[in-house]
Formats: structure tokens, sequence, C-alpha cells
């Protein structure tokens, strides 16, 4: 899948779409500097500037009056103390924290990921090594790689940060991890149900670490196999090559191609997984389960670490809370237009700003990375029977449980949906929409006031319409989208070990 680094162009039609600062200050703190007073004071019914307002306070116009049901409505989205994440009944060491530990190191290890086939992967900063027509390095690809802990768990690192470059060029922006334990389902069009089962899609796409589950596991039985099984239990004899066929790095997924560009989707030979005709296909049911189950616990592993992923209450937050002069005078009606006229709560509600639902915003397909295009992206529509048909998921043996998360079928209003992000520390992240097709936050601000794409949506149904507001109004919903910034994950949780 040939992309562009550069101002290099490729000749290529993709059917592809596109997923804080930190400091060491806690989750659920207050942003550092910022001193709230009584949680039970009225917010907002202080009109003044002191020296905490910003200088501009004045000429940008008064503070709002907030009326009974506004305060409530603001209160709603910055409770005194941000909730936990949910239960997860799909996996039983969710907050286990040896387990969470354990899926630290692995989120920042890059040694499960096979050869980078994309010869984008130039060297350079923007790239994770070097490939070429006939081959590439090997161990270069880690979730911290497209997931960067130092950029709210977003990827800044990827050409003009829109969508990322693994092995290959990904489809979607990958989202920040921050406050991802909220979520049920996930990834843009909902394939996945659980944390545990996320983890199978990275390894073994293509265009991501390229590598297998069979590799993957013989890996964690070389290198964590203590750390493994003090969470676990007895991993299988993946060493026993008479029952568990050795691959290496550079036999593992899908080994690059004698051409110059990479195929989208890896058409062999490959390696490691189901359906290889060769090391998985061959081994017994029974061992085919070992090492799926195996892999699937270390999914469980990371899970539990990157459910300590936040980003935390910022200024915002202290202005509900009571201190009147956290925020901006603009940022505080912006604050008012967002639970009012401007209708954003209906979709982005509650304490982290998502219904956790799918909605099609009327986003027209754009160039991104200067070569693909999201020519039909049918979003959940698609995402969903992906879903229904895994067999990892939350019904699956591979789950501890399942709580009725996976919607019984596809409906036409999943056509072109895709997940509502939470928007807690959103004005760190580099682009915006699942095609990351969207700069600023001005961009956004302005989009959604015009209703979508004057072309209207695609592929299904709009879900949008024009509101009548005013350019200042614009700039006080931008005033507070950057007023949610929060302290994000602390120093602890950014580093391969704490």
């Amino acid at each position: 899948m040939r992309g562009v680094l550069r101002g290099r162009v490729a000749v290529v039609l993709l059917a592809a779409s596109n997923a804080c600062s930190s400091a060491s200050t806690a989750p659920g703190q207050v942003h550092p500097g910022v001193t709230p007073v009584d949680a039970g004071a009225e917010a907002g019914d202080h009109a003044g500037g002191d020296a905490g307002a910003d200088a501009g306070d004045d000429a940008e116009g008064p503070a709002p009056v907030l009326t009974p049901d506004e305060r409530a409505a603001l209160q709603a989205l910055s409770p005194a103390q941000l909730p936990s994440p949910p239960n997860d009944p799909t996996n039983r060491f969710a907050d286990n924290p040896a387990a969470a530990a354990l899926g630290q190191r692995l989120f920042f290890d890059q040694s499960f990921s096979g050869q980078l086939l994309d010869t984008d992967n130039d060297g350079s900063p923007q790239s994770l090594g070097v490939a070429t027509a006939t081959s590439g390095q090997t161990g270069r690809v880690a979730c911290a790689g497209c997931h960067i802990p130092a950029s709210g768990f977003s990827d800044t690192r990827s050409f003009q940060r829109q969508i990322s470059l693994g092995a290959g060029w990904g489809r979607r922006r990958a989202p920040s991890l921050l406050d991802i334990g909220q979520a049920t389902l996930v990834m843009w069009d909902g394939r996945k149900d659980s944390l545990f089962s996320q983890i199978f899609g990275p390894l073994e796409t293509v265009v991501e670490m390229n590598s297998s589950r069979l590799y993957m596991a013989e890996q964690l039985y070389r290198e964590y196999q203590s750390d493994y099984e003090a969470v676990f239990g007895a991993m299988p004899p993946l060493d026993d090559t008479t029952q568990f066929p050795a691959l290496a790095a550079d036999v593992t997924g899908c080994l690059p191609p004698d051409r110059t560009s990479p195929p989208p989707a890896c058409d062999g030979p490959f390696h490691g997984m189901p359906g290889d005709g060769a090391e998985y296909d061959g081994m017994t049911t029974a061992n085919q389960t070992a090492v799926t189950q195996v892999v699937a616990n270390a999914g469980k592993a990371i899970g539990a670490y990157e459910r300590l992923l936040s980003c935390g209450q910022g200024p915002f937050d202290a202005w509900v809370q009571g201190n009147a002069t956290a925020i901006s005078n603009s940022a505080q009606r912006g604050a008012v237009l967002f639970v009012g006229k401007a209708g954003c709560v209906n979709c982005h509600s509650g304490p982290f700003m998502s219904d956790q639902a799918f909605h099609n915003c009327g986003l027209v397909p754009a160039v991104v990375q200067q070569a693909f295009i999201d020519s039909d992206d049918q979003g959940q529509a698609t995402g969903l029977p992906q879903l229904l048909a895994s067999p990892l998921n939350s019904a699956s043996i591979y789950s501890d449980g399942t709580d009725g998360r996976i919607p019984a079928a596809v409906t036409p209003a999943m056509s072109g949906a895709f997940l509502t992000p939470t928007l807690r520390c959103v004005a760190m992240r580099p682009t915006f929409m699942h095609t990351g097709q969207i700069g600023t936050l001005e961009e956004v601000v302005s989009f959604f006031v015009q209703g979508g794409d004057p072309g209207g949506a695609y592929p299904g149904t709009n879900e949008l319409k024009a509101l009548a507001l005013s350019t200042q109004d614009e700039a006080d919903l931008v005033a507070f989208l950057e007023a949610l910034t929060g302290p994000g994950a602390p120093a602890s949780l950014q580093a391969s070990t704490p």
C-alpha cells in the first residue's frame, strides 16, 4: 500500500478513511495551576475578571449568566470526580495491578512485529525503520509507535499526522487512547467489542505490526514467561517445536513481495495466523486455541494498562466546580453553547463527552496523506458484521464474560456512521475526524456549524443540521474545547516500565 513521504506522491486510490499534554499530576486531579473552590458553589454566577482571567475578557464580551438548566447540564459534564472505567466483564484481570504492569511493558515492546513493507519506511523520523522492495526491518512497531504517550497517546509522528505509517499505511486516524477504558465497542467502526480482542487487529494487520499470533505467543514465552504465569497461570510449552512450529521475526505475518509496491492486504505468503495453510493451520485445534488464548491474555494485560490512561480534569472542571476565573469568558460562553443552542451535548454527553454511539456527520471524502481517498467507507455498517463473525468477540471462549454489548443486526443508520470520540484533551489531537482530514479545532467547529460538507453525507444519511451561530460563537466553542485539556496520564505510565 504505497503512500507518500516528504512529497513523494503515490498513484493510489484507496478505499480507506481513517483514530494531552502529559504531566506528573494524576488523572482525575484538577489541571495544575487551577485552584477550585467549594464544589457546591454556583458556577458562573460571577461575571468578573480578576488576575486569573484572560487579559482579553473585557474585549471579548461578558461571562454568561447561567440558567438552572444550563448549570445542571454543565454539571453533568463535570462531576466533582471523574468516574473510573466501568467494570469490564470480558476481562477479569481488567483492574489487576500486576496485569496492568505487564501490559505496560507489552505496549512498548517492538519485538512482536514482523517486517516493514512500505518503502516510505525510509529511516526518517516520520517512519519506524527501513524497508526495501524485497525486505524490511523487523521489530520496529509497537503500540506506542502510533499511540505516542507524550502526544496524548495519539500519532504525531507519521507524515501529516492523518493516518499512521506502521509496516504500511493505515486506513484511519489512530485515535487517542486517553479514557479508552470508558468504551465498550472500540475502533472507529465498532468492529471490536473489547480491549483484549482489539490487539489482534494491529498484530495481524499487514499495515501495522505485520505479525501473527503464533509468533507473538512464542515471543511471550521467550521473554515474559514468569511475569505472564504470575498473572494468568501456566503457559503451554511454546518452545516445543513438534507442537508449535518456530517462527522468526522475518518469517511471520506477510512476507515482502518481490515488487516495488506492497499489496493493500496480504495475498501471501503469510505465516503464523489462521488461514496460513502452514504453521498455524498445521497445529492441532487444541494448540491453536492455546496460542490464541495466550495472545488474548496479553491483550487483557494491555487492556488493564490502557484503562489507567486518562486525560483528567482541566480548567473547565474547575470553573464548573466554582472557580469563576478558571477559564476565559469566551470559553464559558462556549460551554453554554455546547449544552444549549449548538446541541453538541446531544452526542458528546456525559463526563467524557461521548455517547459511545455511532453517527454519520456528513463528511465528504477528501485526499489525506496527499495520496489516499476515503472513497467508500461504510463505517459501522461494515464494522458490525465483522464483530458478529469474529471468533474473538465478547461472546467467544476467549472472553471472561459478556454483557450484551454487541448490537443485534446492521441497520440503515449504521451506513457511514462512526464512533463519537471523547472530547477531553481534544485540543492535543493532531488532526480530526476518522480520516484526519480536518486539521484544526476551528475547522472542526466550522464543519459542524455548517451542517457537514455542502455535498451532503457519504455514504449514508447526514445527521447534522446547519446552526445559526456567529463567528464569535464559533470562537467561543473553540475556547471551550481548549479548556478541556487535563494533565493527562502520569509520567509513570508514559514509559515502558513505571
